[in-house]
């Protein structure tokens, strides 16, 4: 039993409220060929959707087996459509490269049902239409009439309680027109069959009752039926209950209605392989450029990956080389910048019978000599006692005194280092060893680091073990395993 009480259905178009339906009342019959007459913008297709559960009516209440509808949830109305309703559009809404089989076949599918029930019950449906002989064609090959009839079988393949129509015979000529009318009136004798029609004729012959409206309101009902009173919400919930049919049950004991709208993963992944096997050009330019896309995406982030694991390789070289270092006594760098950012004296002095001298480039000059004191000795207190919360940033913290460390060959007769080289290269180069003494960059000698793991990233030992003692020393050769001869000379292996 279905019945409407005082349904209103509003849609909210910006600050404009359009009423679609204004109160509607009516009672169906559990078997009966209901047309719904009226002009357009009325509320017939309106009233058809909230009856298929496609809609929600603004207020009332929409009654199934005596069950208000007011709670349902969306999975309540779900199971309502796919079990319960059967719908019939005029433009047929059939899958073009699916056959007719399987456009009945896959109304079944969200019910549950297996394969080969599917099939048996689609081609049942297909012969109570009359196209018991047309299961392997496909939409494109064949008419309206037949197109209709095949939606007919679809939406009756459920074995619905109720059958919607909406305008099944706008787009079909007459004598087509005819057929269908006699296929839905021989429907109507085991069930509800609610048709929107501008057909008035067509209405008058096959329905057993006809309802008008009219600007959302219902007009006049040839065949009124009073239902009885609502289940009590307290009360245990009823059933969508068949109207003396057999139904089919599935090895745990359900029927279709009480089954849950569910597809399987093998259906649904068959489904969409034939989606995709029927178009193939579609698929194939579709997977070109969804590779296209992908490779161009691992393209970018592989090459970016790549450029900053190069940059911080660089950087930890370069900083392997060239560390960072404070010294006692550096320039003044404020006092630099302060002399370059200050300008000439651009005042205008002609006409005052003197000459003034601009001497910027001298302040610039002495600014860059100019040094300031670092007070290492404080800094060096403050990273021993703070040494565990930089231990992380720093691969090792080195210290250096201004004191010269003279070494000599194994005979004693040798000082070892460049000073010595360039003194006994000459006069000549008498000032390149003062320079090399002042800047102490061209010593023969250096200290270790003390980080293992750097040295050995920075390092490949080629001979011999890393030094574990103060006294040891390790030759530093270049990556093609030669030395310079300069460094043999300092040294002290080559006489001088």
């Amino acid at each position: 039993m279905l019945e409407l009480r005082n349904i209103i259905k509003n849609y909210e178009v910006g600050d404009n409220r359009v009423e679609a339906l204004r109160g509607v009342s009516l009672a169906f019959r559990p078997s009966e060929f209901v047309s719904i007459l009226g002009p357009s913008g009325c509320g017939k297709t309106t009233l058809l959707n909230i009856i298929g559960g496609l809609d929600r009516y603004t207020s009332g209440d929409l009654i199934i087996n005596e069950k208000s509808t007011k709670d349902f949830k969306d999975s309540d109305w779900d199971t309502y459509r796919n079990h319960s309703i059967g719908f019939v559009f005029q433009s047929y809404n059939l899958i073009p490269h699916q056959t007719v089989l399987s456009n009945v076949e896959l109304a079944l599918t969200l019910s549950g049902v297996s394969r080969h029930e599917r099939r048996q019950r689609a081609k049942e449906a297909l012969e109570l239409v009359g196209l018991g002989d047309q299961l392997s064609k496909k939409p494109n090959q064949m008419s309206g009439g037949q197109m209709q009839r095949v939606a007919i079988a679809r939406a009756l393949v459920n074995d619905p309680d109720i059958l919607l129509a909406d305008e099944p015979t706008g787009a079909l000529d007459s004598v087509t027109s005819v057929q269908i009318m006699e296929i839905l009136k021989k429907v109507a004798q085991k069930r509800l069959v609610i048709m929107v029609t501008h057909n008035p004729e067509l209405a008058e012959q096959y329905s057993t009752r006809i309802v008008k409206l009219r600007d959302g309101t219902v007009i006049s009902d040839s065949a009124p039926f009073e239902a009885t009173a609502v289940q009590g919400r307290d009360e245990p919930k009823k059933p969508i209950e068949k109207h003396k049919r057999s139904a089919k049950k599935d090895k745990k004991g359900k029927t279709d209605k009480e089954r849950k709208s569910s597809m399987s993963f093998f259906t649904a992944l068959t489904l969409s392989f034939n989606n995709l096997m029927t178009k193939r050009a579609r698929t194939i330019l579709t997977s070109f450029a969804g590779s296209i896309g992908i490779i161009g995406i691992a393209l970018i982030l592989a090459v970016s990956q790549g450029i900053n694991g190069f940059i911080a390789q660089v950087q930890e070289d370069t900083l392997s080389a060239y560390p960072l270092s404070l010294q006692s006594k550096a320039q003044d760098m404020s006092a630099m910048l302060s002399a370059m950012t200050s300008v000439s004296d651009e005042t205008d002095y002609t006409g005052t019978g003197k000459i003034y001298v601009d001497d910027s480039l001298g302040t610039m000059m002495q600014a860059m000599a100019s040094t300031v004191d670092n007070n290492l000795e404080a800094f060096k207190k403050y990273l021993d006692a703070n040494y565990d919360q930089i231990k992380d940033y720093v691969s090792d913290v080195q210290y250096t005194y201004d004191y010269d460390m003279h070494v000599f060959n194994s005979d004693g007769t040798v000082e070892v280092g460049m000073e010595t080289l360039l003194e006994n290269m000459g006069g000549a180069f008498s000032g390149l060893s003062e320079m090399a003494a002042m800047s102490g960059k061209m010593d023969v000698f250096s200290e270790m680091i003390n980080n293992q793991t750097l040295l050995d990233q920075q390092y490949d030992v080629i001979a011999g073990d890393w030094p574990t003692e103060a006294n040891e020393v390790v030759l530093v050769v270049n990556s093609n395993n030669s030395i310079s001869k300069m460094a043999l000379y300092m040294l002290g292996v080559l006489p001088h």
